[in-house]
């Protein structure tokens, strides 16, 4: 597995444990959720509101859809 990939795997254990510990979510509802939708639970939980959130760039969605294709 290359770094990124490893980095993404890692990453993505660590918050499908966090969604089902502090959310309540199953992995079914983890894995099915966007990341917007993520970023929006989260955000709302840190009492963030949508207008102060950053947003992922265009140039990083895309390189990020290269290196993990839905196919």
């Amino acid at each position: 597995m290359s770094g990124g990939a490893a980095h993404f795997g890692e990453t993505a254990l660590r918050l499908a444990g966090l969604a089902g510990w502090h959310l309540g979510w199953s992995a079914d509802q983890f894995w099915n959720a966007t990341p917007a939708e993520m970023e929006a639970v989260i955000g709302a939980m840190l009492g963030q509101d949508g207008a102060t959130a950053a947003a992922l760039a265009r140039p990083d969605m895309a390189r990020l859809q290269e290196m993990f294709p839905d196919g």
